[in-house]
């Protein structure tokens, strides 16, 4: 025994995840994917079209990119087809398989109406994709926290309203980029509001956790990636919040670091998964507090 907060030699107690490091851009697109089809029906709602097209076609777009992403980390189609032999509702990953699946239909359906003109014949599949939004946004972080690794497990409570609101934000800077200024205003408002939600979830998360496991989330990479996420998103707010609404080019500037930001806040939480089940000390000293 090395010391009394490791385990045996030194080895890891958990077995780390096999997830390659792009499922952290997977966790992101997906929730790009899924707060665009469910922003798509508010600002059909509010008679904006041309924002409702930008949140339809992102939405498609996003699914077919997140099932290829998945798709490559099994290295086998066929894998992504047996998680559908079964319903396990118990099991996250594979409501995860039938979510993306039933959102990737929908949504491709309602694009393809969207580009050919149909807009009646997209209303119902758009609408489906929009209700399958935000459990598409906030299954992964129901996945990771349903493990043994500590910094994912115990933050089970913050980690899907820290997805959603970055899903949100995300979602939000996005299409507001593909609109005119005039029609990109409802999507600016929810950047502001989702911006502020992730920094203080975030926050309240690392807060809660205290100084064993929110450790993982301040050093090494996930540290890094964390850091930059935040000045990022408050980069982002504040641009949106005090000037986005007269001027066009700080609403881009904005736009395109809350974009970076929620690709960085993913990855952060993603590392200090990995880190967290690496050293021992996580698990032992969390264990017998």
């Amino acid at each position: 025994m090395e010391n009394n907060s490791r385990s045996y030699y030194g080895r890891p107690i958990l077995k780390p995840h096999i997830w390659k490091d792009y499922i952290a851009a997977y966790f992101f697109i997906g929730g790009l994917a899924g707060a665009s089809a469910t922003l798509a029906i508010a600002a059909r709602a509010r008679k904006n079209d041309a924002l409702a097209r930008s949140c339809t076609l992102t939405a498609a777009g996003g699914a077919a990119l997140s099932a290829a992403l998945l798709i490559a980390d099994l290295g086998n189609p066929e894998r992504f087809l047996n998680m559908m032999r079964v319903v396990k509702v118990t099991s996250p990953m594979n409501v995860g398989t039938w979510i993306l699946s039933a959102f990737g239909i929908t949504s491709g359906l309602a694009a393809a109406a969207q580009v050919i003109g149909a807009k009646r014949s997209a209303r119902i599949p758009a609408t489906l994709a929009g209700t399958l939004g935000i459990p598409l946004a906030t299954y992964t972080a129901v996945l990771i926290a349903d493990t043994a690794v500590p910094a994912w497990h115990e933050a089970r409570r913050e980690l899907p309203f820290v997805f959603v609101a970055g899903a949100a934000m995300s979602a939000a800077a996005w299409n507001s980029l593909f609109v005119s200024h005039r029609h990109g205003t409802m999507a600016r408002r929810l950047l502001l509001a989702a911006g502020t939600c992730e920094l203080v979830a975030h926050r309240r998360m690392v807060h809660r956790l205290g100084t064993l496991l929110g450790e993982p989330y301040q050093v090494g990479r996930a540290g890094t990636c964390a850091k930059v996420a935040r000045a990022l998103t408050t980069v982002a707010v504040i641009s949106t919040g005090a000037l986005g609404e007269r001027f066009r080019s700080t609403a881009k500037i904005g736009a395109l670091a809350a974009l970076a930001g929620a690709l960085c806040e993913r990855f952060s939480v993603f590392y200090a998964g990995t880190q967290s089940a690496l050293d021992p000390r996580y698990v032992v000293e969390h264990q017998r507090r």
